[in-house]
């Protein structure tokens, strides 16, 4: 990927861009999320890794219900390449992301988890085809390569159409994870569900701005 369309490019921005994608997302996504899972043995990506160690020493590690190991793995590596770690909060598998989406997934089931579990196929098969590896053993850049081809649909070729439409659901659900974390929440940061001593209705200045008179 160029430095334009980096998925890592400046993640204080993303993340803003990321939240128009929460606000139309079903109220009914926001499932609580378990803690993150451990990883199994092999190649992890950089990024994983620090989630993975962490998921090692927690003694009730979240345990996969319908995504393999590879699986796991897969959608591990990609949950980091949308949310990186930055200054802010940590990276979209230390919130816990990959276990939200394997509890929904078994949640949902159906063409839903068909869809993903094609679209992690998809990806195995184009980075054998180009790099003779499957996605999560090649290298970044050769990642990158093959998530640059999907991550934009007005760029994207028409034979890519399986693969947009999957980085397209799996980015929803992973935005849906992590802004549904408490680490993401704090990320936000979220000004909701806070106690309040006394209510003195809606500030005058919304209210001018909306156009209406305060009773």
């Amino acid at each position: 990927m160029d430095d334009q369309k980096d998925i890592k490019r400046d993640t204080s921005m993303n993340r803003r861009d990321l939240l128009k994608v929460v606000t139309v997302i079903p109220a009914s996504a926001l499932l609580p999320l378990g803690a993150v899972a451990k990883q199994p043995a092999g190649m992890m990506h950089p990024q994983a890794a620090p989630a993975a160690a962490q998921a090692a020493t927690t003694p009730a590690a979240y345990q996969p219900k319908v995504l393999s190991g590879h699986e796991w793995r897969t959608v591990s590596v990609l949950s980091d390449y949308l949310v990186p770690a930055d200054a802010r909060s940590g990276s979209a598998t230390e919130a816990g992301v990959p276990a939200f989406i394997d509890d929904w997934l078994d949640f949902k089931r159906g063409r839903m988890l068909d869809g993903i579990r094609g679209g992690l196929t998809w990806l195995d098969i184009e980075s054998n085809r180009a790099f003779g590896h499957d996605f999560v053993d090649c290298t970044e850049m050769q990642q990158k390569e093959t998530l640059d081809r999907i991550a934009y649909p007005k760029t994207a070729a028409p034979e890519d159409a399986a693969g947009v439409a999957f980085f397209n659901q799996l980015r929803d659900l992973v935005v849906t994870g992590f802004f549904s974390s408490e680490m993401g929440v704090k990320d936000l940061p979220y000004l909701g569900n806070q106690m309040m001593m006394e209510w003195n209705g809606c500030p005058a200045n919304v209210l001018a701005k909306l156009g209406l008179n305060k009773a």
